[in-house]
């Protein structure tokens, strides 16, 4: 029994070095430190994470989710500290643990490429905000209306009303094309007319038809005007301001308005003809 408790096991420690009552007090002292110390850590993670988030919910003009995600950061940030001063009670070297996990950090990132890819567009999505929830977008040759941008992907509800999940990476690495941004935006129209018709009054009644509709904007001044001469038609070029929510059904109504106040006025609208000569036998 003697021979047991005298016999080296680590650090040039013996059995009974470790079953004395300073040793058994100091392990005690550690664990209930390392303890007090957890509590602690996720006390203050907890209030770091409702604190971060809290101020993008008072303020209409941030973002909820960035505030989140930056909540969510410090909340880890905080436990990965909270996670090496425990280990440093019970006397670990944290610095070798430190490189352990940046060595198995580096192994993993090189292992999830994609993944991290899609994080990383997130957090500069999230950031600089170039689209955000209910914009009207075209993003990756997709079109619709932004309905959330987590840190992996971004979700479009289609002109279909159609999911359309985009990895973020996709999102950031292509050209976002974002219909939202400005209050107003220019409709353009060609319409097209005979070459024996009256330019003037075309003209003019073109000009009258759109402007007539409370949609159209005065201020910048509208443009209508002849801009080119085709095959078998005089082609007016116009281009009129709108307020960007009605911009599709303004267009698409004009249209139609122009079209039937060009055939009331006796403007006639040509469409392409052929004429076929048959060579005599």
């Amino acid at each position: 029994m003697q021979d047991l408790l005298n016999t080296e096991i680590w650090n040039g420690k013996t059995v009974a070095d470790y079953l004395t009552l300073e040793f058994l007090a100091s392990i005690v002292g550690s664990v209930v430190a390392a303890i007090l110390i957890l509590i602690l850590g996720l006390l203050i993670s907890g209030w770091a994470k409702r604190r971060i988030a809290a101020i993008g919910e008072r303020h209409a003009k941030l973002d909820d989710t960035l505030f989140s995600f930056l909540g969510n950061l410090a909340g880890y940030a905080i436990l990965g500290f909270t996670a090496l001063f425990i280990l440093n009670t019970f006397g670990v070297q944290t610095t070798s643990v430190i490189a352990v996990i940046g060595a198995a950090g580096l192994a993993i990132g090189l292992a999830l490429q994609g993944t991290l890819s899609n994080v990383a567009a997130g957090v500069m999505l999230i950031l600089f905000r170039p689209i955000k929830n209910g914009d009207f977008v075209e993003v990756n040759g997709q079109m619709g209306t932004v309905k959330s941008i987590t840190l992996n992907f971004t979700e479009i509800a289609s002109l279909g009303n159609v999911q359309v999940i985009i990895p973020n990476s996709e999102v950031w690495g292509n050209t976002i094309t974002n219909y939202s941004v400005y209050p107003t935006r220019r409709a353009n129209w060609t319409f097209g007319v005979g070459y024996g018709a009256d330019l003037k009054k075309a003209e003019q009644i073109i000009r009258d038809t759109i402007m007539a509709d409370p949609r159209s904007k005065i201020d910048p001044e509208p443009f209508v005007q002849v801009n080119n001469l085709g095959d078998s038609s005089v082609d007016f070029l116009a281009r009129v301001w709108v307020d960007s929510g009605d911009y599709f059904q303004y267009q698409a109504d004009m249209k139609r308005a122009v079209k039937e106040a060009l055939d009331a006025g006796g403007i006639d609208i040509p469409f392409p003809t052929r004429t076929v000569y048959q060579a005599a036998e």
